[in-house]
């Protein structure tokens, strides 16, 4: 019998059992929701992490506006110069049925070092993070110097690779489009970013080049080195923790095909463990930026987080919490990463200093109380060993899973004693709910009505409370029954 047996992936419902998915299948129709809403409310809260997609090309060639159209709305800057600063660089998008994001590398700084150097940082950055590329080249202009040399990182990172000839608006662009095989990627499939002309066959391509599943994922099946993304802002102090915790044990660095400059990972023995520290200190700033600078670190932050399980985002108490700081803790937990908040320089705190950073921290970092947290001195290497168990936990917490029925039985006990408030003569009630996913902890729950946001973040509490889930965030998505006419 045991051949029979399947996991339950390959039926498609998520990390669910097949026991399990037939119980709670049961329980759904008990409920009145049909069988084809339950899946597909499981199939969109259990996905794994997604493939990346990174969209790279010279200033001005249409990349932002192709990202607003392949996410289906405004949301990437546009404008027409360079040195555009934006938050955000990764987006979500769907086509034909499957999802994966998509690393816009839409805005920049350009200076004396010129725009070869510009364009060389951000597309080295997308393209560490990603599993597929769309080079977007301006088809009225042609193939430029700076093109080619987008080309040679292309092929030295080996990267399955979509070409698209921006720009062409009608038939009369085709023969400029049909330039670009010049560039030896491959057919140039013909766009207007602007127009939506040609986009969803590229798309079609993009889906044939981008794996089902990204092709590294988490810590391989025989337990390699669990990796760690060591983030923050700049001059926070990554490369002097780096450097501490690598010191003399350094076991071996990681040679990174496809990249033009020095290695970045660091195999490091920690606490009896290696681990893989994917690290954003040890990128070089190539061009000196002013207004973009916010945006490349976005941009390698968004490229550590993709490779990492766990983010460790290192904060400096000398100085006051700052928006820059809660944007890369906001990254971290958007990317479903387990997190670990490191406050280092903590030997130069001083009594009123950290009165008042224990206020910051209780009025800036309410959302994250949930992370490890540890005081550190990079410098010294003060308390640097407590990072190991704090990463264990954020590691722990991020794989846990709540069998459907206890779930269940918590749920109808929280209901009880803590209805959901009464809105319009009306009181929405969870019916039933069943953990998705990990990796971070996936939720969807089942209700007879919308259920507040506030709600939402009683449950999440509550959640956490009683089964753990230190260290990771959780991911809460909220399935309505449809109202039926009567039979």
């Amino acid at each position: 019998m045991d051949d029979q047996i399947s996991s339950g992936d390959e039926h498609g419902h998520g990390e669910l059992g097949d026991a399990e998915y037939a119980e709670f299948m049961e329980l759904a129709a008990q409920e009145g929701f049909a069988a084809e809403d339950v899946e597909g409310a499981l199939e969109d809260a259990g996905h794994g992490p997604l493939p990346v997609l990174a969209v790279v090309g010279r200033p001005n060639v249409g990349k932002s506006t192709l990202v607003n159209r392949i996410i289906g709305r405004r949301e990437a800057v546009v404008e027409d110069r360079p040195g555009v600063t934006r938050d955000r660089v990764t987006y979500e998008a769907e086509w034909a049925g499957r999802r994966f994001k998509v690393v816009d590398t839409g805005g920049w700084e350009i200076d004396v070092l010129g725009i070869d150097a510009a364009v060389a940082a951000q597309a080295e950055f997308a393209i560490e993070a990603a599993d597929a590329v769309v080079f977007v080249v301006d088809a009225a202009v042609g193939a430029t110097d700076t093109d080619e040399a987008v080309v040679k990182l292309l092929r030295r990172a080996g990267k399955p690779v979509v070409l698209c000839a921006n720009k062409v608006d009608g038939p009369s662009g085709e023969a400029d489009a049909a330039m670009l095989w010049s560039l030896g990627l491959g057919e140039p499939h013909p766009v207007s970013a602007l127009h939506g002309r040609g986009t969803g066959d590229m798309l079609d391509e993009v889906l044939k080049a981008l794996p089902q599943a990204p092709a590294q994922t988490f810590g391989t099946p025989l337990g390699g080195p669990r990796r760690v993304a060591l983030i923050g802002r700049p001059n926070v102090g990554k490369s002097s923790l780096l450097n501490k915790v690598a010191g003399e044990e350094r076991v071996v660095v990681d040679q990174l095909a496809g990249t033009t400059r020095d290695p970045v990972d660091e195999l490091i023995e920690l606490g009896g463990k290696t681990w893989k520290f994917v690290d954003t200190a040890g990128i070089r700033r190539r061009v000196h930026l002013i207004e973009g600078a916010d945006y490349y670190a976005s941009l390698r932050t968004a490229a550590a987080l993709e490779k990492a399980e766990v983010a460790v985002v290192l904060l400096d108490v000398s100085e006051s919490i700052s928006v820059q700081d809660l944007r890369i803790i906001s990254m971290a937990v958007d990317a479903g990463r387990g997190l670990v908040l490191a406050y280092n320089k903590w030997d130069t705190l001083d009594d009123e200093r950290r009165f008042y950073l224990e206020r910051e921290i209780e009025r800036d970092l309410v959302q994250v109380r949930w992370a490890p947290r540890v005081n550190i001195s990079a410098r010294t290497g003060r308390h640097v060993e407590k990072l190991v168990p704090a990463i264990e936990t954020a590691l722990e917490g991020w794989e846990t899973r709540v069998p459907t029925g206890r779930l269940n039985a918590f749920l109808g006990e929280l209901v009880a004693a803590h209805p959901h408030p009464v809105r319009g003569g009306k009181q929405p009630r969870i019916l039933f709910g069943t953990q998705a996913g990990t990796r971070p902890p996936r939720f969807v729950l089942f209700a007879s009505g919308f259920l507040e946001a506030g709600y939402r973040r009683f449950i999440e509490r509550r959640l956490r409370e009683e089964f753990g889930f230190a260290g990771t965030p959780i991911h809460l998505s909220v399935r309505v029954r449809e109202k039926r006419g009567k039979r």
